[in-house]
């Protein structure tokens, strides 16, 4: 069956008698477009103008198919800190399990932008394995990191996190402070 009669198949499904029947034409449509659509994020990847390169990374976070995660991995290799920010924050989205690692190596990227973008998406993963790397990040100069990092730990949610918190409820910064006292309002007795 080609990918058309597939398609053509799953639109007479959307008039259904049965609504489940319906929603599941409508989910499987859905991955359909966006197979297709992965032909043209692809292309415009390969675009000279850094704009139409970041829109393709973020369009990558709605298709649905594992081909996604190579392209984005690699792009974590890209030169320009833009498209690695912006394929740090799909991948942290998605938070596949391989790419983890991949990530994490992020948290000492050059950049100052891509070292918060890998704090907030690391977040996603909800991932103990990840509390140390994030309290070590707690300690950086940079208050956005930290924060990113703080937000991050919240939302990981285990105990693990109270005691970097705590200390952070001495910074001198009140953005830290406050960031600081959200995460440990989250976090388990």
């Amino acid at each position: 069956m080609s990918l058309e009669q597939r398609r053509n198949l799953l639109v007479g499904l959307l008039n259904d008698a049965d609504e489940e029947v319906r929603l599941a034409a409508a989910a499987a449509l859905e991955m359909l477009e966006s197979y297709q659509e992965m032909g043209q994020v692809l292309e415009s990847l390969r675009s000279e103008k850094r704009g139409e390169r970041v829109k393709a990374i973020f369009a990558m976070e709605k298709v649905l198919s594992p081909d996604v995660f190579p392209h984005l991995i690699n792009l974590l290799k890209d030169p320009d800190p833009d498209i690695r920010s912006a394929a740090i924050q799909v991948l942290g989205v998605k938070a596949h399990p391989k790419s983890l690692n991949n990530l994490v190596r992020h948290l000492k990227d050059p950049a100052p932008a891509v070292r918060v973008h890998t704090a907030d998406a690391l977040g996603h993963f909800k991932d103990t394995r990840l509390v140390p790397y994030l309290s070590a990040v707690l300690k950086d100069p940079d208050e956005q990191l930290v924060v990113a990092a703080a937000n991050s730990l919240a939302t990981i949610n285990v105990s693990e996190a109270v005691p970097p918190l705590l200390a952070l409820c001495k910074d001198s910064r009140a953005v830290v402070r406050c960031a600081a006292a959200k995460a440990l309002g989250k976090l388990p007795l």
